[in-house]
């Protein structure tokens, strides 16, 4: 944590900022633990994550947890992006604790990302955990890196889709998939 309130000190430096002026006397601080949190996915396993929390089921149909907030850092320009994750999957004999699932996608917003690895890590862990029939991941976000700079593209939203196993390989579960999520 140190080393992180030293490089925020620099950072002010750099820009042209007082580090020891009154309003910026704690920023360093603050600024190294609130990074601290936003990559704690880094000091994370999909171990300790899932905590054995899977469970035996005779569910044999589409298991979807959607509209899973996410908070995420672009690896482009350290800028948040923000948005909602719908994670599905078609157990084969086993389900995990549905907590696990909203924590598994934070584990792996809570790293500096790109949306479109993100939702593939998502799908790629729950087919590991659980081996089921198939995963469906998609992620919808708002990227500040093209809101605040660049662009400045107010209104656009990203999309990314994983799709394994039976979600890829069966036009009709795709079809009860995407219908599910309204679109």
């Amino acid at each position: 944590m140190a080393s992180l309130e030293r490089s925020f000190t620099e950072v002010l430096e750099a820009v042209g900022e007082d580090p020891r002026r009154e309003g910026l006397l704690k920023t360093p601080c603050r600024a190294a633990r609130a990074f601290e949190f936003l990559t704690a996915g880094y000091r994370q396993s999909l171990d300790e994550i899932v905590n054995d929390a899977i469970f035996q089921s005779e569910a044999s149909e589409i298991v979807l947890v959607k509209d899973i907030e996410l908070y995420s850092m672009c690896e482009h320009h350290l800028l948040p992006f923000i948005g909602k994750a719908h994670v599905a999957y078609i157990p084969r004999g086993k389900v995990v604790g549905l907590s696990k699932v909203a924590r598994i996608v934070d584990m792996f917003a809570r790293r500096f990302q790109i949306q479109e690895n993100l939702t593939t890590q998502i799908a790629d862990a729950l087919m590991h955990i659980l081996h089921p029939l198939g995963v469906g991941v998609v992620v919808e976000a708002k990227h500040l890196c093209m809101m605040m700079r660049g662009v400045e593209k107010q209104n656009s939203v990203m999309t990314t889709s994983c799709l394994l196993g039976s979600f890829k390989e069966d036009a009709r579960t795709r079809s009860e998939f995407l219908a599910l999520l309204g679109k």
